[in-house]
């Protein structure tokens, strides 16, 4: 069945003293087109992480977010109490030697100092935290499969509605369709009476008149239009990334309705045409979001 390309997945993994947020939201878009922000322990797996958005998302426009967001207490620098107390005996020796005086503030003295303040040594990505990692992104794109599996399912709902319309419509052309062929011949007999003495050959105005008709016959429109629909039907039910095809499929049911429209030249018929017209308009307004 169908999928829709709008989709949205988060996920949120536990990993020692921090969390990991994974976020995908997906509109649509013509191929894939994907957008990263992520953090910097993780950038050196960007490729690894596009492939995995490909493979199972496949189209739209995608925006793919990782961001840490630790504990306040671990992610605090920290204060070199070993090297404060070393800073503060030599400043209190020289002091004592120099005659000078102490600082009045101690603490802002000491913490303006060089190496007072730990250093924050470079993280390294681990096999374990990447395993992690790679789970919550699997999850992440599994709810954004899921949300698109079910905005697929109510435009197969729309898309079986407008098809199940046009169909209808199109039935509804068929008794218009022979009292036509009458109306047209009756309309130009009488145009040939209101002119005064014209003589014309009978049989010769029958042959104009079935070469009149039969340019306007749209039985050949009405069966590819029908051939269209039932196409239509079944390609909603094939597996995932039909959306292209669907599209397709829309336009010539489009060329179609025209052609039986330019061809009606009676105007409940054509109010029938774009009726149909009108359903079709729709179909093809949704299937931009198909994937």
């Amino acid at each position: 069945m169908i999928q829709s390309m709008t989709g949205y997945g988060k996920f949120v993994v536990t990993f020692n003293e921090k969390k990991i947020h994974v976020e995908i939201k997906s509109l649509n878009s013509k191929a894939l087109d994907l957008s990263t922000r992520i953090a910097p322990l993780y950038r050196e797996k960007e490729m690894e992480l596009r492939q995995a958005v490909s493979r199972t998302l496949l189209r739209g426009k995608v925006d793919f977010s990782i961001w840490v967001e630790k504990d306040a207490a671990a992610d605090a620098a920290k204060i070199n109490g070993a090297l404060v107390e070393d800073y503060c005996r030599q400043i209190r020796l020289i002091s004592a030697k120099a005659g000078l005086p102490e600082p009045q503030d101690w603490m802002g003295t000491l913490l303006r100092l060089p190496d007072v303040m730990a250093k924050t040594e470079a993280e390294e990505l681990s096999a374990e935290e990447w395993a992690a990692v790679s789970d919550g992104v699997s999850r992440a794109l599994e709810a954004v499969v899921e949300f698109r599996t079910q905005e697929g399912a109510a435009l197969y709902r729309k898309f079986t509605e407008k098809v199940d319309n046009i169909a209808a419509l199109l039935a509804s052309i068929e008794p218009y369709e022979k009292s036509r062929v009458e109306k047209i011949r009756a309309r130009i007999v009488e145009g040939l009476k209101q002119i005064p003495d014209v003589e014309y050959d009978k049989n010769r105005l029958e042959q104009e008149l079935i070469y009149y008709i039969e340019k306007l016959d749209i039985n050949e429109e009405k069966q590819r239009l029908a051939n269209h629909l039932k196409y239509f039907r079944e390609t909603l039910d094939d597996a995932p990334g039909q959306g292209k095809k669907l599209g397709f499929i829309a336009q010539e049911m489009g060329r179609e309705i025209n052609t039986t429209g330019s061809k009606s030249n009676h105007a409940e018929m054509q109010n029938i045409v774009v009726k149909m017209k009108d359903e079709l308009e729709q179909i093809k307004e949704q299937v931009l979001n198909v994937l």
